[in-house]
């Protein structure tokens, strides 16, 4: 961003409860607390950012609101993208200011953040549905209520014999539907080979993130008939490389890696290492699925169900329809122009039967 205009910096941390309670591996969510990053400028332009910080490294809504408000004199006096990469470490915080100055730049120069990135106009993508990590006739109710769904991802909780009961129920309920599973770090190597066997048996594409953080090397060993991703061991870019060779996919999220500018980088050094990209985020409203929606186009999978499990989300919000996410300009990082509301439309027209994206096999 060129301008070094000063710049106004409001936050504010919402509680953003769910609409019903949300389980995976060792944590049950009631609420997805995100922290908004508001910025604007003498000029009347505004930029927004959201983010619900990553977890299970304690990096949460108030540590974020703490780390900005630590830098709000560097902010506000006029920070760009490019300075903002050393001010803040990767993680929610920097997502949250990422993203307020995308849209910012948006809106000054009258063209949409997909156009700003590169990018064509974007397309309506297929999205997986999440189910929590339920009893299995939960999981299989669940799984009939998503009628729309055509990828659906179970989270697992470890206990392989009611991991697989999950899925051996999510596939009788839905015969018709991709699976993927989720692990969020709940198998050890001596630990998963049951869970391996039935994958392949009822049609599982995508086994994600089976190990620990930090037990990358167990990816070695592990003999696995279906693609493999990677969540919690990919943080930013810097972890990019060595995972090339250990599994098929990253799952990059912007609250891990601190924002847009460096998601976009990880999807292009994902590439020069024969990885594929997913895209996925924290939960969060629509304003979090939005710069997720932009990363998208460039990943072979999407993970951006968040907002449907948020009790009330932001106006204008993403759309959902046959197992497509939409995200219109309007949404979040529109430039308000006629030309960019043009532009969303033709895109959504012309992806109305796109086809889903396949999980390659290892």
């Amino acid at each position: 961003m060129p301008s070094r205009a000063r710049l106004q910096m409001s936050l504010a941390i919402e509680p953003l409860p769910l609409k019903a309670p949300f389980a995976i591996a060792g944590h049950r969510f009631e609420a997805m607390p995100a922290l908004v990053a508001t910025l604007s400028d003498d000029d009347g332009h505004r930029g927004r950012g959201e983010a619900c910080g990553v977890y299970y490294l304690d990096d949460h809504p108030a540590s974020m609101h703490a780390a900005l408000e630590a830098r709000r004199e560097a902010i506000e006096a006029g920070i760009d993208r490019a300075a903002l990469q050393t001010l803040l470490p990767p993680g929610g915080a920097r997502n949250a200011l990422d993203c307020a100055l995308w849209e910012l730049q948006a809106q000054r120069e009258r063209r949409p953040v997909w156009a700003l990135a590169g990018l064509a106009p974007p397309r309506p993508l297929p999205t997986a549905f999440t189910l929590g990590a339920d009893a299995p006739a939960q999981v299989a109710a669940g799984a009939r209520a998503l009628a729309q769904a055509r990828l659906l991802k179970l989270k697992l909780d470890g206990d392989a014999e009611l991991d697989i009961a999950r899925i051996v129920a999510a596939r009788a309920a839905r015969p018709d539907v991709r699976l993927m599973v989720d692990a969020n770090q709940a198998y050890t190597l001596q630990r998963i080979a049951p869970l391996i066997a039935a994958l392949a048996d009822h049609r599982v594409e995508l086994l994600e993130q089976p190990f620990a953080r930090g037990r990358e090397a167990d990816l070695d060993a592990l003999d696995c008939p279906v693609a493999v991703a990677a969540d919690e061991s990919v943080q930013g870019l810097d972890e990019l490389d060595a995972l090339a060779g250990r599994c098929d996919f990253v799952n990059l999220k912007l609250d891990k890696c601190g924002g847009l500018t460096e998601a976009l980088a990880m999807a292009a050094r994902a590439r020069t290492l024969g990885l594929r990209c997913m895209v996925g985020n924290m939960l969060g409203t629509s304003w979090a699925a939005a710069p997720a929606f932009a990363l998208g186009q460039l990943c072979e999978l999407v993970d951006l169900d968040g907002p449907s499990f948020i009790q009330t989300d932001r106006s204008p919000a993403v759309v959902y329809r046959d197992g497509l996410i939409h995200c219109p300009d309007e949404v979040w990082g529109g430039a308000g122009g006629v030309a960019s509301r043009s532009a969303s439309r033709s895109a959504a027209d012309a992806a109305a039967s796109t086809p889903p994206t396949q999980v390659p096999r290892p």
